[in-house]
């Protein structure tokens, strides 16, 4: 029988792997596809998830990020970071990174799709395997968190994402965030050549019409030929009743999400796979719950603020002239999150 069993090799799931075989723990993933998947994201990682990288000896590149930019075309507030900088990075690059870190410590990875879970007293079966724990870090729409009726149906406007990256010289080192009444448009170097521009809206249309909404970064954007095609994620709230379930643990997405506008969400996943393997090393899985809650409040907080703010017009459209007359709170908000 294995020490733990994860199920999805995604981030969540690779590091949660690294991590419990750096603590001297027999892992397994189990993961579908094949590496490296890509997704729908933002791809500007905030300096709490470099550091976080660097605590796994995950090697890699992109752009680094001095600080979070606010742009509504007529307005701008800017903050940097308070302490080490940001990283823009391809989802692919970072995915692939994390594949290498896990296959240097030895962590065994299988192709597979983990869809049923059976427990006793002393371990979980699933995937055709048997371990001592379990960690679901199936994603956003997690089918595990599903099927152990962990699942909280949210009530609020769905919200949903598309990205796409365009070949040309970024103009920021910072990540920009431009918004606008119908939305929010995140703009990422994710490298000497490449920039990712993300759109997070209630709005289902097409890319392009989301960006019509933005002219200012149209303008940016240089009429520039997109480089590959469009991706998306949502919808992007989503809740879970508690963090375990007996003998499993949700990581990374599949604890919980509350939206993608403060850009947390790779740096919460590496903190909640550390969290989980520290628990369940100590003796103590059922103090996961108590440690997820803590790492996440500041940003469960701010973020929810903001998506309710934006999600009124005449509210979104003071949003960033009261950060530009404010640049102190402003920044504090920034390094609170970083």
């Amino acid at each position: 029988m294995i020490d733990l069993l994860v199920a999805g090799g995604g981030p969540a799931g690779l590091a949660t792997a690294i991590h419990a075989a750096g603590a001297g723990m027999e892992v397994v993933v189990v993961e579908p596809r094949a590496t490296p998947v890509d997704k729908a994201c933002g791809e500007g990682i905030m300096p709490g998830g470099v550091l976080a990288l660097e605590a796994l000896g995950v090697r890699v590149g992109g752009r680094p990020l001095r600080g979070i930019r606010y742009v509504d075309g007529h307005h701008q507030a800017q903050a940097l970071f308070g302490d080490g900088t940001g990283l823009g990075v391809r989802r692919t690059d970072l995915h692939a990174a994390l594949a290498r870190r896990a296959a240097e410590v030895g962590v065994e990875v299988v192709i597979g799709r983990v869809t049923e879970v059976r427990q006793s007293t002393d371990s979980v079966s699933a995937g055709g395997l048997r371990a001592r724990w379990l960690a679901a870090a199936d994603g956003l729409h997690s089918p595990l968190r599903h099927a152990l009726g962990l699942d909280v149906p949210s009530r609020r406007p769905r919200r949903f994402g598309l990205r796409r990256h365009y070949r040309m010289a970024p103009w920021t080192d910072f990540v920009e965030v431009h918004w606008s009444v119908h939305g929010e448009a995140y703009v990422t170097p994710v490298g000497d050549g490449v920039v990712g521009v993300a759109v997070l809206s209630t709005a289902k249309r097409g890319f392009d019409a989301h960006l019509a909404h933005f002219p200012h970064l149209l303008r940016l954007l240089d009429g520039r030929p997109p480089a590959g095609s469009v991706r998306g994620a949502g919808p992007l709230r989503q809740r879970a009743r508690r963090r375990t379930a007996g003998r499993v643990l949700l990581v990374g997405d599949a604890a919980g999400y509350t939206d993608a506008l403060t850009g947390e969400g790779v740096a919460l996943a590496l903190a909640s796979a550390e969290a989980a393997v520290r628990c369940l090393k100590a003796g103590r899985p059922q103090a996961y719950e108590r440690c997820w809650r803590r790492l996440s409040l500041r940003h469960r907080l701010l973020t929810e603020g903001l998506v309710r703010m934006s999600g009124h017009a005449a509210v979104a459209r003071l949003i960033v002239p009261a950060a530009a007359r404010m640049p102190p709170l402003f920044t504090a908000a920034v390094r609170a999150l970083q």
